[in-house]
């Protein structure tokens, strides 16, 4: 556990970061610890440090705040890494983090190794947004703090379904719902609502699914044509892993999505005999057990037959045990 006030003693000026294509669950950590600090702390000089947020996120309190240009040149006595597995993964931010005096990485990613002088990396953990929580002082929450940290730990729980939810989360989820925060607008607008091109662009991938490996891996892909004839950016993705995911008698789930010209991004998700962070590390990337990431190159097939053959060996120990 940090010692937030311990560590803010002295400091004048404070830098918040998370990880590049930012989720629900690194905006909401830290446009929480940003409002927190703002009220509590008004004589340090905050900074928040993101790429461009999905639209949905839009309704959220000092997302106008959010700066998104990273090449001024400005050093800080505290440099706050949140759902940030590895420091390659803050993008251009990563230069305020080696140029800051005291650097503090709060993270719930198992492949975090820690890259802060300061490391509170808890795998267990639902979600950075909740680990944030932990160490504010809920007495002095305010209300723009509690809704981005609810925000935070929905979209990293999928609304509370996913394992990774504890008793701890959801008495956590009970104590920001007291800040009066409007739950039902927050996950409907925020998780489920989505645009005419974005549930186009999920159909397409839905249609195109296709179940390997004994029905036990679906996989879909979205090259960058689709995209371009959809309209879509790569944010408005989000969440197509986890419908393929849903589909009856799938372990794992693989989307796909093309970045460049046999360039690929990877998500992963798993229900309960794979550990997809292990398969995404393999390949460079990271994650947790239940979802995790990487990028590849190749062809498509290429880079479902290299994943799916990792997923294979674990799948293998599984019935070999049973």
């Amino acid at each position: 556990m940090i010692n937030l006030a311990g560590e803010l003693n002295g400091v004048k000026s404070v830098a918040i970061a998370g990880h590049i294509r930012p989720d629900g669950d690194a905006v909401g950590a830290c446009l929480g610890l940003y409002h927190y600090l703002k009220k509590n702390y008004p004589e340090i000089e905050t900074t928040v440090y993101l790429e461009p947020i999905p639209a949905a996120f839009q309704m959220l309190a000092g997302v106008s705040q959010i700066c998104h240009d990273f090449e001024q040149e400005k050093t800080y006595d505290v440099f706050f890494g949140l759902d940030c597995s590895d420091i390659k993964r803050l993008g251009r931010a990563a230069g305020y983090c080696t140029g800051a005096a005291k650097t503090i990485c709060i993270d719930h990613h198992i492949s975090n190794g820690g890259f802060a002088q300061i490391n509170y990396i808890v795998p267990e953990a639902s979600s950075t947004s909740e680990l944030v929580f932990g160490i504010l002082d809920e007495e002095k929450l305010p209300y723009e703090s509690a809704e981005a940290l609810y925000m935070g730990i929905v979209h990293d729980t999928g609304v509370f379904r996913h394992s990774c939810t504890s008793p701890e989360t959801m008495e956590i989820a009970a104590k920001l719902m007291r800040k009066g925060i409007n739950c039902s607008k927050i996950i409907n607008h925020t998780f489920y609502e989505k645009t005419y091109h974005q549930n186009q662009i999920l159909g397409r991938a839905l249609l195109e699914s296709i179940l390997v490996m004994d029905k036990k891996v679906i996989f879909s892909a979205v090259r960058q044509k689709d995209m371009e004839f959809y309209g879509v950016e790569p944010s408005d993705l989000d969440g197509i892993v986890q419908v393929l995911m849903s589909t009856a008698g799938v372990e794992v789930a693989i989307f796909i999505y093309e970045t460049a010209p046999r360039e690929y991004k990877v998500s992963l998700r798993s229900k309960e005999c794979v550990d997809v962070s292990v398969v995404a590390g393999y390949f460079g990337g990271g994650g947790h057990v239940r979802a995790a990431g990487c990028a590849m190159q190749g062809s498509i097939y290429d880079v479902v037959n290299n994943i799916t053959l990792h997923i294979e060996q674990q799948l293998q120990k599984v019935e070999n045990l049973d």
